[in-house]
């Protein structure tokens, strides 16, 4: 299972005011704790900076990157931002992200031609978010096919089925499973993920609902995920779920975890 620390991020106020002044310690610590925490790469989003977005994208992927040690999953819809963060990272990094949206794709495809990395590909398309388990396979389908146009092969593909908030999509996480079971299927060699900490949006308690949902994901197929790795409950979710779904041998990697104060 691949984790992929959330937290660095210009949506958390935080985040935003640091990234603006070029807080370098700031981001060298959140970076450093969720690698510390579990993290196997960490998602940096400087998306609220609008037209600095480029130059301070660039910035946070190289100090993320510093410090954490880890890959970067480049979270922007902006191909000039994409771009700039791309020419700094260091090995491969995760394009976060594609989908079937035409401009958004002619605009993403070159750029991923141009460099080896793997890409995280969004269920939806001009239409925007299909309704049923169906219709996101097919925009899943529709760029696996486009990837494979400009050189990306499968095991470089994480196919996102979309998790939208339950307070607002009350039968979303049965179309979320269902996604996520019949990309499995279809797509054996492809990754899954799954942003989980968006299925809690607007309620409380957004932990409880975060580590449950984290644990339907795991059973039904998902292999990788976007979450706070300093949550210790939902990593002590994740631990458990891998145990029960027989991805732990002996259960050691449970017990390990045990002994070290983990769960």
């Amino acid at each position: 299972m691949l984790i992929i620390g959330e937290k660095i991020n210009s949506t958390r106020r935080p985040v935003q005011a640091a990234v603006a002044r070029r807080d370098e310690a700031f981001i060298h610590d959140l970076a450093k704790r969720q690698v510390q925490a579990g993290a196997g790469m960490l998602d940096v989003n400087c998306g609220t900076l609008e037209d600095e977005e480029p130059e301070a994208l660039a910035w946070a992927v190289r100090i993320a990157q510093d410090a954490g040690g880890v890959p970067i999953s480049i979270d922007t819809p902006n191909a000039c931002a994409m771009e700039a963060a791309l020419k700094v990272h260091r090995g491969k990094p995760l394009i976060n992200s594609i989908t079937a949206q035409r401009e958004r794709l002619e605009g993403m495809l070159p750029i991923i031609k141009g460099y080896s990395c793997s890409v995280i590909a969004l269920c939806m398309n001009d239409d925007g978010v299909p309704e049923l388990a169906e219709g996101r396979v097919e925009v899943a389908r529709y760029l696996v096919e486009a990837l494979a146009g400009v050189g990306v092969s499968p095991p470089d593909i994480y196919l996102d089925p979309l998790v939208e908030p339950v307070s607002v999509a009350p039968g979303g996480v049965r179309v979320v499973l269902d996604t996520i079971e019949r990309l499995r299927e279809l797509f054996p060699e492809c990754h899954i993920i799954c942003g989980v900490s968006n299925v809690s949006f607007g309620l409380p308690r957004r932990s409880l609902l975060n580590r449950s949902f984290l644990g339907m994901c795991m059973a039904f197929g998902a292999d990788a995920v976007i979450v706070d790795p300093e949550d210790r409950d939902l990593m002590a979710t994740l631990r458990a779920s891998d145990t029960l779904l027989g991805r732990d041998e002996f259960c050691a990697q449970y017990m390990a975890a045990f002994h070290e104060g983990l769960l």
